[in-house]
């Protein structure tokens, strides 16, 4: 089977020339471990996902570190977190090494813990989610926003599905939260009732792109409001879900303070809805919510493959003002962007931009942009335009650089 390169690459060789370590998180199946086997040559690749191995690392782990070599990759660590104690031994022994352990993980929380306790200051940290547009371009033939749109939607992400188009995508995702539910969620954070939490993703796919209400899932559900608070870390833990926070840096005025709930990938969102064709997809009600969410997740993948946590907010105020989108550049330095399902995008579109920058006058607000199904990049005032989704991620990008 071909593989696809990934955009994190770069970052991966950069960071084993200058750590001894580094461990890669992100969602189940979102490729960790085939990006690693197929970027790092000549490493050693074991799995504790592999029972036999895992039983021989918990009970010699000392005897299991020294076998290893000096190159390994280590797969779903938080199988066995015992080990990292022998790991650091290992590493301080040769600090002049670099590059020697690399882990994969699937559960954030619970491997960041053991991982910052254990390997502090001798680790580097990279996140990798599902597929982006730009590396499913490599085998998917995707030319418009509109085919990037429907395909992340209707296809999904993840490589499995990118890779294999004659998978059924229904079955894929079904099997995939089950194996999701009882392997994670059961085994590692001990979530008691499995059908509440199931019920719980589901309607959060229901309000995706919205602003959190944790009271109002915990009525719907008949659970504690910490409880809800608990499942939203698991799934966040888990890379399934991104918070967007608000932004509320001096403003000094009625801000709405709750983040607005996002999936890592749409195909999820989808599966949990029921939205199963193109026509649902395009003219049901969530259509412009799963846009807005497409476009969120997209941003949120340029971030993490260069290594950096997403420099992205969203504003609401009590004065009915809303940004979709807001990319820090630098303190008090800001990138405006509306968010909207349209092929033909106008200059009443970026209104909420206009009042934005009257308002902050005393912020760096730079040039406002609309992404939209439109192809062409088009200028609509002096502090305006209709940009498309390719120029969009590029101006993600600069901020990256």
């Amino acid at each position: 089977m071909k593989y696809i390169h990934r955009q994190i690459e770069k970052k991966v060789k950069q960071l084993v020339r200058s750590f001894p370590s580094i461990a890669i998180t992100g969602p189940r199946q979102s490729g960790k471990s085939t990006l690693l086997i197929n970027t790092l040559k000549g490493y050693k690749y074991i799995t504790f996902d592999d029972p036999l191995t895992r039983g021989r690392a918990i009970s010699d782990p000392q005897f299991f570190i020294d076998s290893l070599g000096e190159k390994t990759i280590i797969d779903e660590i938080q199988y066995a977190p015992g080990i990292l104690s022998y790991v650091k031994m290992k590493i301080d022994g040769n600090r002049d090494k670099k590059g020697m352990y690399i882990f994969t993980g699937s559960q954030q929380f619970t491997m960041i813990k053991n991982l910052g306790d254990s390997l502090a200051g001798r680790i580097a940290l990279l996140d990798l989610l599902p597929f982006s547009v730009a590396e499913k371009k490599e085998s998917v033939k995707l030319k418009t926003t509109l085919d990037y749109f429907v395909n992340a939607a209707l296809s999904g992400s993840y490589p499995e599905l990118v890779v294999d188009p004659s998978m059924d995508i229904y079955s894929w995702y079904g099997s995939y939260i089950q194996t999701y539910l009882e392997r994670d969620i059961r085994s590692l954070y001990h979530v008691g009732n499995l059908r509440d939490f199931q019920r719980f993703m589901q309607l959060l796919a229901g309000r995706c792109a919205q602003v959190l209400n944790l009271s109002g899932f915990a009525k719907d559900l008949g659970v504690s409001v910490p409880t809800i608070k608990n499942w939203l870390s698991v799934l966040e833990a888990s890379r399934i879900i991104y918070l967007l926070p608000p932004y509320y840096n001096n403003l000094g005025k009625r801000i709405i303070k709750s983040p607005k709930i996002y999936f890592t990938d749409i195909g999820i969102v989808c599966y949990l809805t029921g939205i199963r064709d193109k026509t649902h997809l395009l003219q049901g009600p969530m259509a412009g919510a799963l846009f807005e969410n497409f476009c969120v997740q997209e941003a949120i993948k340029v971030f993490f493959n260069q290594g950096q946590n997403p420099k992205i907010y969203y504003l609401r105020m009590g004065n009915n003002l809303e940004i979709d989108l807001l990319i820090e550049k630098s303190a008090r330095s800001l990138i405006p962007v509306e968010i909207k399902l349209s092929k033909t995008p106008s200059p009443g579109m970026g209104a909420t931009i206009s009042r934005f920058r009257n308002l902050f006058s005393a912020f760096d607000i730079g040039k406002g942009f609309i992404v939209s199904l439109a192809e062409q990049t088009v200028p609509l005032s002096r502090e305006l335009t209709a940009i498309t989704f390719d120029d969009y991620l590029k101006e993600i990008a600069r901020v990256t650089a």
